[in-house]
């Protein structure tokens, strides 16, 4: 917990302890009930999982499927509107801002076809993601990459790319590491 809350303070320059993360940051309490979510949901007590991720839902603004994947250190800043699919997988040290979508790509067609399947993108680790960026289908987005805001991405992203457009197009290399709301300077 205290190695998780460091890696926020490390990130968000408006974190100011790690007392006010715990109380004020709806991102933190949604990865709380998600580890709670998450147990019931890989010992198969569906129920129980999906009412306690609906319950985290509706204190938080935050939707994380409880038989997603997520790595450790996931930050998911501001949170509202965040939804994460239930064949999401989520690396280590990973950057979500509001209003993200890790989605399908047509959830009511063919629904029969699409169970026990993967449909939700993977995110390698230090990925960041931009406000209302939404990312669909089970593309991967490769390491250290930076998805701006607003960006829809469709297809599987490069390791250390920078993307941004409808559709999401690589405008560069990311070379420096995080960068607040996935945008950079394109001469780094």
């Amino acid at each position: 917990m205290n190695e998780y809350l460091q890696s926020i303070i490390d990130r968000d320059p408006a974190a100011k302890s790690k007392l006010s993360l715990i109380l004020t940051y709806p991102g933190v309490k949604a990865i709380f009930f998600y580890k709670i979510a998450n147990f019931f949901a890989i010992a198969k007590f569906d129920l129980i999982a999906r009412i306690i991720s609906q319950f985290s839902r509706f204190l938080t603004g935050i939707e994380i499927h409880p038989k997603a994947k997520i790595g450790k250190n996931l930050f998911i800043d501001h949170g509202m509107g965040v939804v994460i699919g239930e064949t999401s997988d989520i690396g280590n040290n990973v950057t979500i801002y509001h209003n993200v979508t890790l989605g399908g790509i047509s959830p009511s067609i063919n629904s029969d076809q699409q169970r026990n399947s993967k449909r939700h993108p993977t995110l390698m680790d230090n990925v960041v993601v931009g406000s209302g960026a939404q990312i669909l289908g089970p593309v991967i987005i490769g390491k250290n990459s930076l998805i701006g805001a607003n960006a829809v991405v469709t297809k599987d992203v490069p390791e250390k790319s920078i993307m941004v457009g409808i559709p999401a197009k690589r405008i560069g290399d990311a070379k420096k590491g995080f960068k607040p709301y996935a945008v950079t300077d394109k001469e780094e």
